[in-house]
């Protein structure tokens, strides 16, 4: 007979004339009678009931240290807990209803997630689907050591490091691993540990040792086999061998990924040291070389050049032409002309030129002292580009911590004998993929033909079409060339339009990024740009200016909106905001704000029947830090506050180690879109976040609560937890409830509400990239489109077409309000469906709540 679970093989003894009864795995029913008027809805309550009481005891011994061995906890689970729920199941589970297993199924389930301490990401996603997480210290160098250097991890190994920069692990080359006798030694010690699954964080070398050792794993098998060293048992036991890789370099060198871990740290790093400079260079006048890393990928170096204003980069994948040196002066000097002070040139290690000689900081310091004989200071930023916290782009998009982490651990779960390795990447903005861990020699193939089609110079002829195949689609992004001045003149080009750029709503990093980006792109091609102050109050005043190209430079590392802004709508004064269009003869609107720039456009698009000035084509950039725009993913600014309220929460972690474990309570902005609550609450490893998409009752918190007392009980010192300012729960609620519960083992703060300084004061690196770049696709748009509609007679443009009065989004779509208008809860300023709700299972695995993704437990076919 077999009464057993997946976890648990439950084996009474029976007999039979004092014979034993074999057990066995492969279960057959030979025949079942069962009165069909009988239920057993009663029956199964009464077990759940009694299970529930059981299991809460359980669940707090599962946080402490007796917790932490799965040895001792499971027998305490099998004599405790199994043996209630296995009174629930006798001959007669078939004549269960689908309802009462589904009971059966979830108390299984909850009582099997308590027998294993929950860490984060691949610890913690690892754990919550029942494996047993190993740690290698030093990398390969540490699994052909063995030892101390292979150990269980555990919730403790990694709280509180989420923040930390570099990798807790160490990291090491291993001359010995390229061997076949130090894999040998590697494959021994892993199977002494019983480790049949791996997961590799590392670049391009690692990966590739990683794929090798894939191919190589059977044949060491057979040779440990003959030397004596391992059993055939054990080789049957172990015979595969999984791997799944996450990309981490701050090179952003690997094909099939759009960024890899470390990337946007770094350029926060380079960018930070840019606004650094910039002051003393600006202040006497001068022109600063800053020498970047990236080997020989350009990613860095043009990115960073692409957010910082940068006049001119030199980088290996893309050569200078000829006379370089002729031009790189030329530009210096119509800058200068201009009235620009200061001048930033981006130098990558390993720049060239056509020739494939080398171009260094100090051979372009030369140029620029021959022929200008300007002050020129040389930056080598070297290791710095390395180091300083992790950015919240990285901690969520990137981090295997925690996205990558549970797809990591998720591919290596559904492995099976004949998987082929994975890397975990990302294609695009949000869609993680597995892509094939291909081998050594092909991957360094497609290295060699991205710099051979660079050398040929393909990669712009072809409309970067190599660079979107080969390296996806940031590297084509990064090629984005700035706008040429055109000697500041729009004069200087005829047949320009009118082109007007204004914010609605609330400030947001990033803004000023893409008005600089729209004014100089419009101004390049031609155009007149009006600047609109004060939203459509302003423009109904006439606070309306005739934009510069020298009026907006240094705009893009500022913060906040130098055009200012308010809530007002246009519904209020249609008439005079369509006089005014009429009077500056508007050929084009570019809005950028939050869910009021949004709410500005419909009521513009629903009046055109009555005030044809409105016939123009209009787009939304959506600005705002609540990141409830229809029609975009992600909106400007969101990134900067994030990075604001997961420094403010790493302080308050750094305090907390001057305390007695407290627990902070921490309020974010975001009005009932719970967007930020969320993706900070994952970058910052907190505990718990409360939005308005989820309410919380008192249930939650007291859940929440406990398993704060069992984290405090395993050795954690702190805890977090974060709640948007629209939950249905207040602050001083949460407070109080965590403050009640945790008497006298730990205390909470709650007045930690960082207010406006969410809005943050410099842009990030991605806030300044994606306002440049989206600015620039809305000139193209808008000219394109007013091109299209354009009445030469009398320099007017009518278009009352749906798709003239559009958002554009993150993702480069451009969507029709008339679409979007359905999809928009107005009542509450959001989105109907929202796309990071399905991250927050994620959250809550981390913070050791309920399974995301139920497991079945005990099934009608399984029990006899």
């Amino acid at each position: 007979m077999t009464s057993y679970t997946k976890e648990h093989q439950y084996r009474p003894n029976f007999t039979l004339n004092n014979t034993p009864i074999r057990h066995t795995h492969e279960t057959k029913i030979l025949e079942v009678t069962y009165n069909t008027s009988i239920t057993f809805g009663p029956h199964i309550n009464n077990i759940v009931n009694n299970a529930n009481i059981r299991l809460n005891s359980l669940r707090v011994l599962g946080g402490t240290k007796f917790g932490k061995d799965k040895e001792t906890l499971a027998p305490t689970y099998k004599q405790f807990f199994r043996t209630v729920l296995a009174y629930a199941s006798p001959a007669w589970a078939p004549a269960l209803s689908n309802t009462n297993i589904q009971k059966l199924q979830t108390l299984q389930n909850k009582a099997l997630r308590h027998m294993n301490a929950v860490v984060r990401a691949v610890v913690g996603v690892g754990v919550h689907y029942g494996a047993t997480v190993f740690f290698i210290r030093h990398g390969y160098k540490g699994m052909v050591d063995g030892g101390d250097d292979i150990y269980e991890a555990s919730w403790s190994s990694v709280s509180g490091i989420i923040h930390e920069a570099g990798t807790m692990l160490g990291s090491s080359r291993c001359e010995e691993f390229k061997q076949r006798e130090g894999r040998l030694r590697a494959a021994m010690n892993l199977i002494d540990n019983g480790i049949t699954n791996l997961c590799v964080i590392g670049g391009d070398d690692s990966l590739t040792a990683a794929d090798i050792f894939k191919d190589d794993w059977p044949g060491l098998l057979q040779t440990l086999v003959e030397n004596g060293f391992i059993t055939e048992e054990q080789k049957s036991n172990h015979s595969q061998l999984n791997i799944v890789g996450v990309v981490s370099s701050i090179d952003s060198d690997f094909c099939d990924t759009e960024e890899t871990l470390g990337t946007n740290s770094a350029l926060h790093r380079i960018v930070e040291a840019i606004d650094a400079i910039v002051p003393t260079v600006e202040s006497h006048q001068r022109c600063a070389i800053i020498e970047v890393m990236g080997h020989n990928c350009s990613y860095l170096a043009r990115t960073a050049a692409f957010t910082s204003e940068a006049v001119y980069c030199f980088t290996p994948k893309y050569p200078p032409p000829q006379n370089w040196e002729d031009k790189l002066c030329d530009m210096l000097r119509e800058e200068r002309a201009m009235g620009q002070r200061f001048h930033i040139i981006i130098v990558a290690e390993g720049a060239i030129n056509l020739q494939g000689k080398p171009i260094s900081a100090k051979d372009i310091k030369e140029v620029i002292d021959n022929n200008l004989g300007w002050d020129t200071l040389i930056n080598v930023l070297s290791h710095v580009q390395r180091g300083g916290p992790p950015s919240a782009i990285d901690r969520i998009n990137v981090s295997p911590w925690l996205h990558l982490g549970e797809h990591a651990v998720l591919t290596l779960n559904e492995a099976t004998p004949d998987s082929t390795p994975y890397v975990v990447a990302l294609d695009g903005h949000q869609e993680i993929v597995c892509v094939p861990l291909k081998s050594r020699h092909r991957r360094l193939l497609k290295k060699q033909d991205v710099a051979q089609a660079t050398h040929d110079h393909q990669l712009f002829r072809d409309g970067t079409r190599v660079v979107v195949e080969m390296r996806g689609q940031n590297s084509a992004r990064s090629c984005l060339k700035p706008p040429k001045s055109s000697n500041g003149n729009a004069s200087s080009m005829q047949g320009g339009y009118n082109l007007a750029v204004m914010h609605v709503g609330d400030p947001a990093c990033g803004m000023n990024a893409a008005v600089q980006s729209f004014v100089r792109h419009s101004i390049s091609k031609g155009n007149t740009v009006y600047g609109i102050y004060n939203g459509f109050d302003g423009l109904v005043e006439g606070d309306v200016k005739m934009m510069s190209w020298a009026e907006v430079t240094g705009w893009i590392r500022k913060g906040g909106a130098f055009l200012r802004t308010n809530r007002s709508l246009p519904v209020k004064n249609l008439e005079l905001v369509a006089a005014k269009f009429r009077e500056y003869k508007l050929h084009a609107l570019l809005l950028i704000g939050g869910f009021d720039a949004y709410h500005s456009l419909v009521q513009l698009y629903e009046a055109r029947g009555k005030y044809p000035q409105f016939c123009i084509p209009m787009v939304v950039i959506p600005a705002t830090i609540c990141n409830n725009v229809p029609g975009s993913d992600v909106s400007l600014g969101t990134y900067t506050a994030l990075n604001e309220i997961v420094e403010f929460c790493d302080r308050l972690r750094r305090s907390a180690k001057s305390m007695k474990r407290p627990v902070f309570v921490v309020e974010t902005m975001g009005g009932y879109c719970g967007y930020l609550a969320t993706l900070a609450g994952i970058a910052a490893g907190a505990d718990a976040a409360y939005i308005y998409e989820e309410p919380c009752g008192i249930q939650e918190l007291q859940l929440d609560m406990c398993q704060m007392v069992a984290k405090m009980a395993q050795g954690v010192q702190s805890g977090l937890v974060l709640r948007s300012d629209s939950a249905n729960c207040t602050t001083d609620f949460i407070y109080r409830v965590f403050s009640e519960g945790g008497k006298g083992i730990f205390s909470c703060r709650h007045e930690n509400i960082p207010g406006y300084v969410q809005q943050g004061d410099t842009p990030s690196v991605y806030d300044r990239y994606m306002g440049r770049k989206l600015a620039a696709k809305s000139v193209r748009w808008l000219m394109d489109t007013v091109a299209k509609w354009y009445r030469k007679l009398d320099d007017t443009v009518y278009c009352d077409d749906a798709n003239t009065a559009v958002v554009l989004s993150l993702q480069g779509r451009f969507t029709p309000v008339s679409e979007l208008k359905p999809l928009t809860d107005w009542d509450h300023r959001l989105v109907k469906s929202q796309w990071w709700m399905r991250i927050r299972p994620l959250l809550k695995i981390l913070a050791t709540h309920g399974a995301a993704h139920q497991e079945p437990g005990i099934k009608a076919e399984e029990v006899e």
